[in-house]
């Protein structure tokens, strides 16, 4: 059996807490061995026998950490990351993977010279909604896609006094959620011919964008991504339409809330998504309709592949390569945004 493999965190915030701590936890063949942050007492009320190192530094020159997580604010992903890699630990770094192209560029060199594993948390590719949305695509029953919309909108308010939400690069909704939704689309669709992206920020005291509206143009197929802060009542998160027919799904992946809930990873309906997705297929003059039920949502999975990548040599689940595609188009978006136009892609 191969030996476990040692996980450490940087910092003890929100990602930490939710998502990185309970799933690494909860992998087989993983261990959370320790977590860096200067409020001990606040780690201890919820990992009271795990070690706590006082600096990012302390925790990179453990020898038998051999996996480092940072899922910290934006503007430190890269000092952090290349700091570890530096130090001669595998890194997995939270989505947006780095504030700029340049940035994720430098950082997989150093992950190669150093020979180590890169890797971005685009969890949401083990979403219920999108490897339903998989499935449904690779049955082929749409016929040929024409039209892809997805929105990720939520209801919040009031403006909160944290890093997501500050002025400046790495704030704002087209990083936060934005990089989820150009993550799927790659996935699904590969790199587009164009993008245009409108922002705005439209609750009262926002500083950074919290609604956004991409195109991103394939040929004659258009997809949309959408983002907004201000969606009380949400419609579809998936809307594909084809020659042959339409698959819409309602509700976000279930995983988040569990996680909030303090529900274990892994428990009894794990992942299981009780908003059914729809086709309606087209023959000649009638329609016929049928649920689809959701294959059960697994960001286990990532954390799964993590140790098999690092000890069995298989693929990295979110290669490096892949994050640097995303934040490119980032970068492309905001550009179109500022000049008011649609802009090409570079394939």
């Amino acid at each position: 059996m191969a030996k476990t493999l040692k996980a450490g965190i940087v910092g003890y915030g929100f990602a930490t807490k939710t998502f990185h701590a309970p799933l690494i936890s909860a992998v087989p063949g993983l261990e959370l061995a320790a977590v860096s942050s200067g409020d001990a007492a606040k780690v201890g009320a919820d990992w009271p026998e795990l070690p706590v190192f006082a600096s990012p530094e302390a925790l990179f020159a453990s020898e038998e950490i051999e996996l480092v997580v940072i899922p910290t604010p934006n503007e430190t992903h890269f000092p952090l990351a290349a700091q570890a890699l530096a130090a001669g630990k595998h890194v997995v770094v939270d989505k947006p993977f780095t504030l700029t192209t340049g940035e994720a560029s430098e950082l997989i060199a150093l992950a190669r010279r150093h020979d180590r594993l890169l890797s971005v948390f685009h969890n949401r590719r083990w979403d219920s909604g999108f490897l339903t949305l998989q499935a449904v695509l690779r049955e082929g029953s749409l016929g040929r896609v024409t039209h892809f919309e997805s929105h990720f909108d939520r209801y919040r308010p009031t403006v909160q006094q944290r890093w997501r939400e500050s002025a400046g690069l790495g704030g704002g909704l087209w990083y936060d959620l934005g990089s989820h939704l150009l993550d799927q689309a790659l996935q699904l669709f590969g790199t587009p011919e164009a993008i245009w992206l409108d922002t705005a920020r439209q609750r009262d005291g926002a500083v950074a964008d919290d609604w956004f509206h991409a195109l991103l143009r394939y040929g004659e197929m258009r997809v949309i991504l959408h983002g907004s802060a201000l969606v009380a009542a949400a419609g579809p998160h998936f809307a594909v339409h084809g020659t042959g027919g339409s698959f819409v799904k309602f509700g976000l992946d279930p995983q988040e809330d569990a996680l909030k809930a303090g529900v274990r990873p892994g428990a009894d309906g794990w992942g299981e998504d009780p908003n059914a997705g729809r086709i309606t297929l087209q023959s000649g003059e009638a329609a016929a309709g049928r649920a689809v039920q959701c294959v059960p949502g697994n960001y286990l999975a990532y954390y799964a592949a993590i140790r098999d990548a690092i000890r069995l040599g298989t693929p990295n689940p979110v290669p490096a390569e892949q994050a640097l595609q995303v934040m490119q188009l980032i970068e492309l978006g905001m550009e179109s945004a500022r000049e008011g136009r649609l802009l090409p892609c570079s394939k």
